[in-house]
């Protein structure tokens, strides 16, 4: 069903990327998985990199979505499935903007919303939207995620 409706909205989840670093993609422990920071990585490419201002936020959401559906990507990829998903508990992202930047939330909306689409009230989350001086690769974005499963 979930699988469907990533469909439906023209997605399709790519091959989960690699760490690029000494940690594991998703940590399981009893009923929920935390899914390590995801960057707006396709096929071994960063495809949104440096800082974030109010010139480029458009591309910095761009750069979200794709953190989102990295995060799908290695949620599948441990899970089997996304139907197993009971509820997404939180989402922290992270944006590499200018010191002068203040729209963090809206760059980090485009991964909520999307999750919120394709899960509906499961998706629902709470979050934190934060501005930091770098992100791994000169990302423009990192997410993470917890996310509870059955």
């Amino acid at each position: 069903m979930i699988d469907e409706k990533i469909e439906s909205l023209g997605i399709t989840l790519p091959d989960p990327p690699t760490p690029a670093g000494s940690y594991i993609p998703v940590v399981v422990t009893g009923n929920l998985a935390f899914v390590s920071g995801q960057i707006p990585m396709q096929n071994g490419k960063v495809l949104f990199t440096g800082k974030v201002s109010n010139d480029n936020i458009d591309e910095a959401k761009k750069s979200a979505k794709i953190c989102a559906i990295n995060i799908l990507a290695q949620l599948k990829r441990e899970l089997g499935n996304l139907d197993r998903v009971t509820r997404i508990v939180r989402l922290s992202g992270f944006v590499n903007s200018t010191p002068d930047f203040t729209a963090h939330p809206k760059v980090i909306n485009e991964a909520s919303d999307l999750i919120h689409e394709i899960f509906g009230e499961k998706g629902k989350h709470a979050r934190i939207a934060l501005g930091v001086s770098a992100l791994p690769l000169d990302s423009m974005t990192e997410i993470d995620a917890i996310v509870e499963f059955s």
